[in-house]
């Protein structure tokens, strides 16, 4: 079968897939039974590990959850329903940990207790209590908004309807995890295809009284809102909800130290087979709420929790081929093709071998009977080689020292900050002129999170490419529409739908914008954070006439790494030149700064000098929970000048001058406790 008509097949089966996905999401009426349904999911995941060339936003290999369903009323969440950070290894916990420190500015000898609470494998709820009595049940939906669940989620037995208790908060968001036990799922296996889903279509019925038929459980491990509760910390909370009514996991534990946490994951891990409900891992929460307050979250998770996961299914295959791929940044992947082998469910065709270091320690070659593992959801990687069933005649792989692009020499650089050289190996031309970094470097650019083109996507960036349509960014703008008419596929009203993509994208927030440059290191995060700190475009591409790179250190969440990747990007001229035609061509907006009231608010700060028992990093972020603004030296904008241990005298000075209020750091606390 040719490349047009497997195209066409796949295409084929995601539009059913998305039809019975509408039936059964929307209006709860499904076409097809559940094993039909797996059935045709698998087709679509072996359809993309088989071949490369097929990519949908649609797949279900790229959407897990959904946005609530139009069959229940859409609720916001009164605080939002966060996801967590992954660890799969010791060296992740540690890292974790060190953040912590590093960022509560405490010493390596400070103790941190975590709740250490196995990760249930179910659906996330939400119970709005008020005055004692279960109010609302939500789903956790997006995260921002659920499905108005309640009168399915008062059909579950153990969910508590009406709280006596004297201590109980009048207000608070109850959360935990609905799921089925193992031994009731043996009676529901015809229906569902494993016991979360069985949990999700049971909690979703239209009917409560459907509901009511499936043997739902719940067991609760947080809170979200809250008004009256009086406990200090995560493992007193969760005795509480005990004797509030609520169950709760009995494997729950309080822990310190990473050795400790490390011993009950692995004493975790071994009873696992033997519970009567599915966990996918453990999370670990600092036990102490002030702290958590304290850390906050970054994004879309908290800093002060993370989720510790169990070794995924392992498989045996045996690798075909190793290719190597060239990314946006240069980097050169290998990737091992193996024979397509089933690991927990899905197709592995393809498995990183992350880098040459990595190939060598395990030396892995072609030919080789190799241990496939899928950590989590990760790319899945090679565990180890079966030496014993390598043949005679094997090779060693001899990886490339030039670029199989371009043919430049590729080089490992060193890291400034861990004093090493990288493992990765790079290609070492001018960003755009080879061609795999180019391709890469505009299919980033077209991407969902930076200008999120409709209809232009990564086939079409390679097909222009090839061309000769587009080389640079700004080409995607000034497109010859005239050739594209010509090009099998392509109509005067498909011209027409890209054409229009096109235009209505060339507006776009100073963020993304900045995202969409494909700049080493700077992630979207990272280029909300520099958004801010520069507010303009102007002032953005300014930066290499004023040559003041040194101003960016003092952007929260920017290090000296970020530094010198943008430094690198505004020392070549191409860069330049595309940032010049962008300019013409494009309409960046401003960012936009938050306006909130807090006890800080239209007050300017800098801080000099070392703080006590709190980080550079927490002060700013302070300032900023608390509606006040950072700035990054001693002028007539600056309000307060927060003065620690050996300050730098000549802000000091500088401020005194301009009149600028001085404050230490117990006259800074006292303001944020103002209201």
């Amino acid at each position: 079968m040719n490349k047009k008509k497997i195209a066409a097949e796949y295409k084929r089966k995601i539009k059913t897939i998305n039809k019975l996905n509408i039936f059964y999401f929307d209006k709860s009426k499904p076409l097809v039974s559940d094993a039909e349904y797996d059935k045709l999911k698998n087709e679509i995941l072996v359809l993309e590990a088989k071949h490369n060339f097929l990519k949908s936003k649609d797949s279900p290999s790229k959407n897990i959850g959904h946005k609530p369903s139009k069959n229940f009323i859409k609720v916001s969440h009164r605080a939002p329903m966060l996801s967590l950070a992954n660890a799969f290894s010791k060296e992740d916990l540690i890292n974790f940990e060190k953040k912590i420190f590093n960022f509560l500015s405490v010493k390596k000898n400070f103790n941190i207790y975590y709740s250490a609470e196995p990760k249930i494998d179910g659906i996330s709820a939400s119970l709005i209590y008020k005055d004692g009595e279960l109010k609302t049940g939500l789903s956790r939906g997006d995260g921002k908004q659920g499905e108005d669940i309640t009168e399915n989620i008062k059909t579950i037995k153990n969910i508590p309807k009406k709280i006596n208790s004297k201590d109980f908060p009048i207000d608070i968001d109850i959360r935990g995890e609905v799921f089925i036990q193992n031994s009731d799922f043996k009676n529901l296996k015809e229906k569902f295809a494993n016991p979360r889903n069985a949990a999700s279509g049971s909690l979703r019925q239209k009917d409560p009284n459907d509901t009511k038929k499936i043997p739902l459980n719940f067991i609760a491990y947080t809170f979200g809102f809250e008004k009256g509760l009086s406990v200090n910390n995560q493992f007193d909370f969760l005795k509480k909800l005990n004797e509030w009514g609520f169950k709760t996991n009995p494997l729950n534990k309080l822990i310190s130290g990473v050795d400790n946490l490390i011993e009950n994951y692995n004493k975790v891990e071994k009873r696992r087979i033997n519970l009567d409900f599915d966990i996918d891992g453990i999370v670990y929460k600092i036990n102490d709420f002030t702290l958590q307050k304290r850390l906050g979250n970054v994004a879309n998770a908290p800093r002060w929790a993370i989720a510790h996961k169990f070794s995924s299914n392992k498989a045996t295959s045996e690798i075909l081929g190793i290719d190597i791929q060239i990314g946006r940044t240069g980097a050169l992947t290998p990737v091992a093709k193996i024979k397509p082998v089933n690991i927990g469910g899905v197709v592995v065709s393809n498995a990183t071998l992350h880098n040459e270091e990595e190939i060598t320690r395990k030396d892995i070659r072609v030919g080789d009977t190799v241990t496939v593992e899928r950590a989590g959801d990760v790319i899945p990687h090679i565990l180890s080689v079966d030496l014993k069933k390598r043949s005679k005649d094997s090779q060693e792989f001899i990886f490339p020292n030039t670029c199989p692009s371009c043919g430049s020499k590729t080089v490992k650089d060193f890291n400034s900050s861990t004093k090493k050289i990288d493992a990765v190996r790079r290609c070492s031309s001018e960003d755009y002129f080879c061609e795999k970094i180019s391709i890469e470097k505009l299919k980033h650019f077209v991407s969902k999170e930076a200008f999120n083109i409709d209809g232009f996507g990564k086939k079409i960036v390679e097909n222009f490419y090839r061309l000769k349509l587009i080389k640079y960014p700004q080409d995607i703008f000034t497109l010859k529409y005239d050739k594209i008419e010509s090009l099998d596929g392509w109509g005067k009203l498909s011209i027409e739908n890209l054409k229009y993509s096109i235009n209505e994208k060339k507006r776009i927030s100073l963020e993304r914008f900045l995202y969409s440059l494909g700049i080493r290191h700077i992630g979207l995060e990272n280029a909300k954070l520099i958004s801010k700190h520069f507010n303009s475009f102007s002032n953005f591409k300014n930066l290499s006439k004023k040559n003041n790179y040194k101003d960016l250190i003092n952007i929260d969440g920017i290090g000296e790494t970020q530094v010198n990747s943008i430094k690198y990007f505004f020392s070549n001229k191409i860069n330049l030149k595309i940032l010049d035609e962008l300019e013409k061509i494009l309409t960046v907006t401003n960012a936009q700064i938050e306006k909130k009231n807090g006890p800080l608010k239209n007050k300017t700060f800098l801080v000099t000098g070392k703080l006590i028992e709190i980080s550079r990093a927490e002060v700013k972020s302070l300032i900023e929970t608390n509606s006040g603004t950072i700035v990054s030296s001693v002028s007539k904008k600056l309000d307060y000048l927060v003065v620690g241990e050996k300050p730098t005298n000549k802000k000091v000075i500088n401020a005194k001058e301009l009149n600028i209020k001085i404050i230490n750091q117990d006259q800074f606390l006292k303001m944020l406790k103002k209201s």
